[in-house]
């Protein structure tokens, strides 16, 4: 099919949401047992005792975890404090805090201690900004000082009364989480569900189909297996191979049967073309070692400016390191969400 949709439905038992483009699947997002924090999630924990040698301190969380706070300045052990999960941690590893929070609606981003008034430098009409301008101030009218907002780029076509809904909701639901600082560690507000973090996060749709049975009118289920498989196959008959272990995820990049003197540079290109979307389909992220079809140095150069124009249409916060000794190309991509096996464990 041409054109965008979304689909919502139930995976394995769990809810789900699909954004597929011209027929190819771009993103997913299942929901994780029940008990994991994920990304955005806030939460009232217990500072613990500063561990010099690591820069910051552990922090109680709710169900027994525990996380990992780098700002504590002017915190003291033993005190509550609310924090806002900003990533994933691997087994036994803390969960990575801060206390600087953000509460994030499909138009309007609340930021308490961070005050000030910000639109999105992608709505740059006058009349656009005057009128976003306006609704702020009348839905922030007699708020905390220190309570800041932020318009996302797709409030410019919203309606007014649909912008000032949101505010008014995500104002009262900022004003009573913060308002909850006294008690044990304790789940305040938790990541929005797949098909929520859907509506807000992705291009509006030409289709949005949530009723049930969805995920297999559109094919999805099998490319979801597909997703399960560390083959992925290319043109021409080539392929990569995507294998997350403890330490990275490597990724082998291989010609197959072509043999002719560019075959190696068009698998390069073609694989790390779709590397991101592979990797942010599979949920996976940390450090990303490439070991390239044969090539020669001369054209890394094409290599590079390949993966940067990737990132860049990716959107994630991701970082091209360099090259090895070995020849092999290094990334880092933040971890934002679980790894699809790990959700499907």
């Amino acid at each position: 099919m041409k054109g965008s949709l979304i689909a919502c439905d139930q995976f394995q038992g769990r809810d789900a949401a699909a954004l597929l483009i011209d027929g190819v699947l771009q993103d997913l997002i299942i929901a994780p047992r029940a008990d994991q924090l994920l990304p955005e999630a806030i939460c009232r924990g217990i500072v613990g005792r500063p561990v010099k040698g690591l820069g910051g301190a552990f922090v109680e969380l709710p169900g027994g975890q525990r996380g990992f706070l780098r700002q504590t300045r002017g915190i003291r052990p033993g005190e509550p404090l609310l924090v806002q999960v900003t990533g994933l941690a691997d087994d036994g590893k803390a969960i990575p805090l801060s206390t600087r929070l953000s509460i994030k609606g499909q138009y309007v981003v609340l930021t308490p201690d961070a005050p000030g008034q910000n639109i999105s430098r992608q709505i740059d009409t006058l009349e656009a900004r005057a009128r976003l301008d306006a609704l702020v101030a009348k839905g922030m009218a007699g708020a905390d000082g220190q309570l800041g907002v932020i318009l996302r780029s797709a409030a410019e076509d919203a309606a007014s009364e649909t912008i000032a809904e949101e505010l008014s909701r995500l104002r009262a639901l900022t004003e009573a989480t913060l308002s909850a600082l006294r008690g044990p560690p304790e789940l305040l507000l938790d990541a929005a569900a797949p098909c929520a973090r859907a509506v807000r996060d992705w291009p509006a749709p030409d289709i949005h189909d949530e009723t049930p049975g969805s995920f297999a009118r559109h094919d999805l289920l099998e490319a979801i297996d597909a997703l399960l498989d560390v083959q992925v196959p290319l043109p021409g008959g080539a392929h990569m191979a995507i294998e997350p272990t403890r330490a990275l995820t490597a990724v082998d990049i291989n010609t197959g049967a072509d043999t002719s003197p560019a075959a190696a540079l068009k698998a390069n290109i073609a694989a790390l073309r779709d590397l991101p979307r592979q990797l942010r389909l599979r949920g996976l992220g940390g450090q990303i070692v490439i070991d390239l079809a044969p090539c020669s140095k001369k054209d890394r150069q094409v290599i590079e400016q390949t993966v940067r124009a990737a990132l860049r249409r990716d959107g994630r916060e991701s970082v091209m390191a360099g090259w090895t000794p070995l020849g092999h190309l290094e990334l880092t991509r933040k971890r934002d969400r679980p790894s699809l096996r790990q959700v499907l464990a």
